[in-house]
C-alpha cells in the first residue's frame, strides 16, 4: 500500500507531506483549489509525461516522492530484486522534474528508466481518469476489459505466441517462394563461386606458405648481400669482426687468470659466446649458400599472389579470410539446393502452427464467452443500483476469420439499453453522457473486482451523477476500500460521506502566491466540509444537521 506521499514545487503546491492509511480516502475541496495534483503527483511517479509546466512558477523544479509497503505485494519485491533496485524490502519512488523540461526517476535512490517506473508503478498503481469512460467506446478497449475480467493471462498468452510463431513461419515461406524463381541461377552462381575458389586452393595454411614464400623470393637479392654483411662483420681472415676481437679478448684473459682467478668466470662466458658466434656463422652462411634466385619461381609466385588478391577483392575479405569465404559458399549452396525440400519443411510446420493457434484461440474464446455471460449479469443488476432500472448489459462477439491475430478470432461489442423492453444497441451509439458515467462505473466496479492492484485512484470519475446514484457509487468505492487502498477526487459529498478519510485541499495567498495546502480533516471538519459541499456558500445549521445525518447513515 501507499505509505506517504511527498509533494515539493507541483503547480501551486508548495509543499504537501501526506502520511496514507488504509481504506477509501476522499480528496475534496473547492474549483480550482488543487484536488487532482495529489493525482497528477501519482502520475509523474507512475513514468507518466512531465514538462516545465508541472513546476511551480518561481522554483526551479518538481520534486515527488512516494513510499510503498510491498508486505503483501510479492510481485512487485521480486520485479525489484531482478532489477537489482532491491533496498531492504522498501520501495521509494521518486521523480524530479526541472523547470527546462527535463526529468530524472529514482527507485530506492538509484537512477532509474521511466519505463522501469512504469513497469514497478504499473504493479502498484492505478489511475482511472475523470474523462475515462471515453475510453469504454473503443471495441479495443472492450476486449482488454473482458480479458482483464475473465483473469486467463496464460489463454491470451498462448495466442500471442502460437500467432506469433505462425507469422514468423509465414515470413521463412514468403521469403523462400519469392526467390523460388532464380533458385537454380542462384545455384549455379554459388556452384560456380565455389568452383572458383576450390581451384585456387584458398586453404589459410596454403595462402600463408605462398604469401611467405613470395615475400623471400621477392626479396631474395636484398636478403643474399645483407646475410654477406653480416658475415663478414661476425668474422672471416681479413679486417677487424667479431670472432677475432673475442679471441683476442679470451687470450687476454687467459693471460691474467693466473694472476686473479676471480677472472674464471669472464672467460667462461667468452667462450661461450665464441661458440654461439660460430654456430650463427654456420647457420648464416647455409641460409646464405641456400639462396637461389628463381626468376621463374617468382614469377608463378607471383601470379598465384595476384590471383589469390584478385579473389580475396571480389569477396571482399582479406587473403586469409578466402577459406572462410569458401566455407559460407558452399553452406549457401546447400541451402539452395534444398530450398524445395526446406519449403515443404516449413509448409508443413505452418500448418501445424495455424492448428495450435485455432485450439488456443477456440480456448481463449471459450473464456471470454463465459467471463462475458458473467460480466453482462454483474452490470446489469449494478445499472439497477445505479437508478437504470430495466436497463440490461451484453456483449456482442463477431468472428474474424482470416490470418491469425494475436489478440483471437473475435471482435466485441459492448451493448446497452438503459429502459426496460428495448432491445440493447450498441453503447457508442445509445449512451448519453450520464448513462456513460454510470455504466462506465458499474463496468469499473464489476472488472476492478477481480484485479490485485493495491492502489486505486479515481479522479473525478462520478461527474455526471448525483443524488440516490451517488450514494450508491460512493458504497461501491466504499466496499472497494475495505479490500484496497482507494483515493477519490470527488465534489459529491454523499460519495464523501462514504470514505474512511477525508482530505481538504484548499487554496490562499502566502507572500503574494497562491499557496494548496492538504489537510486531513478530523470528524467536526468533516461534517463541516459535507456541509458546505452540500449547501455551497450559506452553511446553515440545517445543511450541518443534514451533512451530519449523512455521515452517519453511509459511515461503516
Amino acid at each position: 500500500m501507499l505509505q506517504r506521499l511527498t509533494i515539493r514545487d507541483l503547480a501551486v503546491v508548495g509543499r504537501v507531506d501526506l502520511g496514507i492509511p488504509h481504506g477509501m480516502s476522499v480528496i475534496t475541496g473547492e474549483t480550482g483549489a488543487g484536488k487532482s495534483i495529489l493525482v497528477d503527483a501519482l502520475s509523474l511517479i507512475s513514468g507518466g509525461r512531465a514538462d516545465s509546466g508541472a513546476v511551480r512558477e518561481g522554483s526551479d523544479r518538481t520534486e515527488i516522492a512516494a513510499e510503498f509497503e510491498l508486505s503483501e505485494r510479492p510481485q512487485a519485491r521480486d520485479w525489484l530484486v531482478d532489477q537489482a533496485l532491491d533496498e531492504d524490502g522498501g520501495c521509494l519512488l521518486r521523480r524530479v522534474v526541472r523547470a527546462d523540461g527535463g526529468s530524472r526517476a529514482f527507485i530506492n535512490g538509484r537512477t532509474a528508466s521511466l519505463q522501469q517506473m512504469r513497469d514497478l508503478s504499473a504493479l502498484l498503481v492505478e489511475i482511472h481518469g475523470q474523462h475515462e469512460h471515453q475510453a469504454l467506446l473503443a471495441r479495443t478497449h472492450q476486449l482488454e476489459l473482458l480479458d482483464q475480467f475473465a483473469h486467463d493471462a496464460s489463454a491470451l498468452r498462448q495466442v500471442r505466441e502460437r500467432c506469433a510463431r505462425w507469422r514468423d513461419l509465414q515470413t521463412q515461406i514468403e521469403t523462400l517462394r519469392s526467390n523460388a524463381h532464380s533458385g537454380s541461377d542462384l545455384s549455379d552462381f554459388l556452384r560456380h563461386e565455389l568452383k572458383e575458389l576450390t581451384r585456387a586452393d584458398v586453404a589459410a595454411e596454403r595462402v600463408a606458405r605462398v604469401e611467405g614464400d613470395h615475400r623471400r623470393l621477392a626479396h631474395a637479392g636484398e636478403i643474399l648481400d645483407g646475410l654477406t654483411r653480416v658475415e663478414t662483420l661476425l668474422g672471416g681472415d681479413e679486417g677487424t669482426n667479431a670472432e677475432r676481437l673475442l679471441g683476442t679478448a679470451y687470450h687476454e684473459l687467459s693471460r691474467m687468470l693466473a694472476m686473479d682467478g676471480r677472472l674464471e668466470v669472464a672467460l667462461s662466458l667468452i667462450d661461450a659466446a665464441q661458440l654461439q658466434l660460430k654456430e650463427a656463422l654456420s647457420e648464416i652462411r647455409h641460409r646464405r649458400d641456400g639462396i637461389d634466385l628463381d626468376p621463374e619461381s617468382l614469377q608463378r609466385l607471383e601470379q598465384d599472389i595476384s590471383r589469390l588478391h584478385n579473389l580475396a577483392r571480389k569477396h571482399r575479405v582479406p587473403m586469409s579470410g578466402l577459406e572462410a569465404a569458401a566455407t559460407d559458399i558452399s553452406d549457401r549452396l546447400a541451402q539452395a539446393e534444398g530450398a524445395a525440400d526446406r519449403l515443404v519443411g516449413l509448409e508443413r510446420e505452418a500448418s501445424a502452427a495455424l492448428n495450435d493457434y485455432e485450439r488456443a484461440a477456440q480456448e481463449l474464446s471459450q473464456a471470454r464467452r463465459q467471463a462475458a455471460a458473467t460480466l453482462s449479469v454483474q452490470v446489469s443488476d449494478l445499472m439497477q443500483e445505479l437508478g437504470m432500472a430495466g436497463g440490461r448489459f451484453e456483449i456482442a462477439f463477431e468472428r474474424v476469420d482470416g490470418p491469425p491475430q494475436f489478440k483471437g478470432r473475435e471482435q466485441i461489442e459492448f451493448l446497452v439499453t438503459a429502459n426496460a423492453g428495448m432491445a440493447p444497441r450498441a453503447l457508442r451509439k445509445v449512451a448519453s453522457g450520464g448513462e456513460l458515467a454510470r455504466i462506465s462505473l458499474a463496468i469499473k466496479v464489476a472488472t476492478i473486482a477481480l484485479e490485485d492492484t493495491p492502489v486505486l485512484v479515481f479522479d473525478e470519475v462520478d461527474s455526471g451523477i448525483g443524488g440516490a446514484v451517488a450514494e450508491i457509487v460512493g458504497r461501491k468505492l466504499q466496499q472497494l476500500g475495505v479490500r484496497r487502498q482507494v483515493l477519490c477526487v470527488t465534489h459529491l459529498a454523499q460519495v464523501a460521506a462514504c470514505a474512511h478519510h477525508h482530505f481538504r485541499v484548499s487554496k490562499s495567498q502566502v507572500d503574494a502566491r497562491t499557496e494548496s495546502e492538504v489537510v486531513e480533516l478530523d470528524k467536526a471538519a468533516r461534517v463541516g466540509e459535507l456541509a458546505r459541499m452540500l449547501g455551497g456558500i450559506d452553511i446553515t445549521a440545517a445543511t450541518r444537521a443534514a451533512a451530519k445525518d449523512l455521515r452517519e447513515r453511509l459511515r461503516l
